[in-house]
């Protein structure tokens, strides 16, 4: 067997027809698509609001839940999308995640059957934009210390809080707003132009700039009793949704990687030095050789946590190892790879920096590397570290 650069360890051998088949519908529309208009996005601070109609017709949001007109697609399937989206860019990415295992996973598996017609559909076709509102200004790491209350007042609820970070918030048709309740952290959904409810961006940001960042303000908003998700009682619910999006994450995180490596490769040929490419010198070939594992070995686990979940046997614990292992493992790789390109890497020419941008946050967001750490330090022990 020859060997690939570009699939050093022939993972595409073990890719059924099918993966390969979506992997390549996606890979095609990022090329298409994203990578022609990525650097002008991430400069202005934008990402086109009908990406999500374009992503919607390829039927990649909420791809991997069943019924209501979903593709029900496998988990590995899923993940390899994540893995195009953010070879393109981690906001692409970040907008599918929200959209597919935050905002409709949270209405998939806690919503009731009205809620599921009302809105799966909808927000399948890109239609309709979803945001799932959390994180607080003071509750990030910790979900369990927020603010956002929600008191019953007759049949209907009033919501009142802020939240913090909330990717698609602006532009968001319906945000899943997690508040605590007496009877424990409820979840609600509350449509766009609700009285009460506004938004504001988030700007100048140096990373993740090709995504919307928002805040979310709920002053006393008024909400009818159908606006409750009736499945979802404590925090299990939006703790189920995070491990969702974060098994994205960390095949997202290879798609990063990837593009790195791809980019610091070409550029090897192609730079000369001392009369020759530096993809000939030895300092240079170790990089590439460094950069190469990361890659694959990122890939091989994230293969595996496919698999797992495929068969049912996936634990959150699996999953923050994921995370944790292959944004740290990008986040090297794009680093080495900037390198490379000496000053070539720090421009929206290449996509490398970019990427190291974008990965600052990622290696954050969805549960920072620090609590992902201390998740797998409590199941190898058996001791809990955070209180």
């Amino acid at each position: 067997m020859t060997i690939r650069p570009h699939d050093f360890l022939a993972i595409d051998s073990v890719l059924s027809e099918e993966e390969l088949a979506i992997r390549d519908v996606v890979r095609a529309f990022v090329n298409d698509r994203v990578l022609p208009n990525v650097s002008g996005w991430y400069e202005q601070g934008v990402l086109p609001r009908e990406l999500a109609l374009e992503l919607g017709r390829l039927g990649l949001l909420g791809m991997h839940l069943h019924g209501y007109g979903l593709a029900g697609a496998s988990a590995t399937a899923y993940g390899l999308t994540c893995l195009e989206l953010e070879a393109g860019d981690s906001g692409v990415r970040s907008l599918v995640s929200v959209q597919g295992s935050l905002a409709m996973f949270a209405i998939h598996r806690w919503g009731s059957e009205e809620q599921k017609l009302r809105w799966l559909p909808e927000l399948a076709s890109g239609e309709a934009i979803g945001c799932f509102g959390l994180t607080e200004p003071d509750a990030g790491s910790d979900p369990a210390a927020l603010r956002t209350q929600a008191r019953r007042d007759g049949e209907d609820w009033i919501l009142h809080g802020q939240k913090m970070w909330i990717t698609n918030g602006s532009v968001a048709d319906v945000a899943v707003v997690w508040a605590r309740t007496t009877d424990g952290v409820r979840g609600f959904l509350v449509p766009k132009g609700t009285r009460g409810f506004t938004t504001q961006d988030i700007h100048h940001k140096l990373s993740l700039r090709a995504s919307v960042t928002s805040e979310l303000l709920l002053d006393d908003v008024r909400l009818p009793a159908d606006a409750l998700l009736p499945q979802a009682t404590s925090l299990k619910g939006p703790l189920s949704c995070l491990n969702e999006a974060r098994f994205g994450i960390a095949w997202g995180a290879v798609g990063a990687a990837r593009a790195c490596f791809e980019s610091a490769l070409a550029y090897s040929q192609e730079r000369l030095a001392f009369g020759r490419p530096i993809a000939a010198t030895q300092l240079q070939q170790a990089k590439l050789a460094e950069i190469a594992t990361e890659v694959n070995r990122a890939m091989v686990l994230a293969l595996h946590l496919g698999r797992l979940k495929d068969a049912g046997g996936l634990v959150p614990e699996q999953v923050s190892m994921g995370k944790l292992a292959n944004v740290n493992a990008a986040l090297s790789v794009a680093r080495t790879a900037r390198q490379i390109l000496g000053a070539n890497g720090i421009t929206l020419e290449y996509p490398v920096m970019r990427h190291l941008s974008n990965l600052e946050s990622v290696v954050t967001y969805e549960g920072t590397a620090d609590v992902h750490a201390l998740v797998i330090g409590g199941a190898l022990t058996g001791h809990q570290a955070f209180r």
